[in-house]
C-alpha cells in the first residue's frame, strides 16, 4: 500500500517565510537590547523650611541715642588795629649808579700773583728713575747700584738695631717675620711707618728702628723730588 502525504502537512510549504518573518524578529530584539538604557536612581533629599518659626522669633529694638552736638566755639576777640600817624618820616635809601663815562679816571689793577701748590706724588721704590740715596751710597754710578747699595744699608742698619731677644722674652718660638711699610718723602725723611708683626711688642720694636733710620736724600722723578713707598720684611729665628 503506497503512503500518500497530505499536502497540508507538508513542512517545507511556506518554509522561506516563516525563515524571514523569524530573522526580522530576532534583528529587531537584537536592536532593542543594544539600544536599550538604563538609570542609576537616586534618592533627593528635599529639604523643607518651615516658616512658621520665623513668624515667633521677637526682633529687640535699638535704642538710637542722639549725642548732642558740641558747644560752638567762642568767639574770636576782635583785632585791634593801631592806627599810625603819617607824620613819621621814612629815610629812603638812594642806591647809587655805577655807570661810568668817557671822562672818569681808570684806574688800574696790580697783578695778583698765584701760588702754584705742589702736589704730592708718591713713586714706587721699583720704577723710580732716582732712587733715594741712603747715606754712603752717594758714589754709586747708576740707579741700580743705588738700589742695591739702600736695601742692603737699611737691612744691615736694621739687624744692628733691631732687638731680637724681645721675642724670647715674650715667649715667642721659631720663626718670626715681621712686615714694615713706610715712606721716604720728597724731603728725604721717614713718614707713615706702619708694620704688622705676631706681638704688639715686635711692632713697636719694629717701627722704633725704622723711624730712626738717617735722612736720606730724595728720589727724584723727572727732575722733581717725589715720595717713594718702601716695605721692609724683617725674619730672625728665636731658638727654643
Amino acid at each position: 500500500m503506497e503512503l500518500k502525504k497530505n499536502p497540508k502537512a507538508d513542512l517545507k510549504k511556506n518554509s522561506a517565510f516563516y525563515f524571514a518573518l523569524g530573522f526580522a524578529a530576532v534583528m529587531l530584539i537584537t536592536y532593542l537590547v543594544l539600544n536599550h538604557k538604563t538609570y542609576d536612581k537616586t534618592n533627593y533629599d528635599i529639604a523643607q523650611l518651615d516658616l512658621g518659626d520665623l513668624d515667633d522669633e521677637e526682633i529687640p529694638l535699638t535704642d538710637i541715642q542722639q549725642t548732642p552736638p558740641p558747644p560752638p566755639p567762642p568767639p574770636a576777640a576782635p583785632e585791634v588795629i593801631e592806627i599810625v600817624e603819617d607824620e613819621v618820616e621814612i629815610e629812603e635809601t638812594v642806591i647809587e649808579s655805577t655807570e661810568t663815562d668817557e671822562t672818569e679816571e681808570v684806574v688800574e689793577v696790580e697783578e695778583v700773583e698765584i701760588e702754584e701748590v705742589e702736589e704730592e706724588v708718591d713713586v714706587p721704590f721699583s720704577v723710580i728713575e732716582n732712587v733715594p740715596i741712603f747715606p754712603g751710597c752717594e758714589r754709586k754710578k747708576n740707579n741700580n747700584d743705588r738700589k742695591k747699595c739702600m736695601s742692603e744699608k737699611i737691612q744691615k742698619f736694621v739687624n744692628n738695631k733691631f732687638n731680637t731677644d724681645l721675642a724670647a722674652d715674650l715667649g715667642l718660638t721659631g720663626r718670626q717675620k715681621i712686615l714694615v711699610m713706610f715712606k721716604i718723602d720728597k724731603r728725604g725723611d721717614i713718614v707713615g711707618v706702619r708694620a704688622r708683626a705676631p706681638h704688639p711688642a715686635l711692632k713697636k720694636e719694629a717701627e722704633r728702628v725704622i723711624k730712626s733710620l738717617p735722612k736720606f736724600k730724595p728720589g727724584r722723578q723727572r727732575g722733581k723730588a717725589v715720595g717713594v713707598p718702601y716695605s721692609l720684611p724683617i725674619i730672625f729665628q728665636v731658638e727654643d
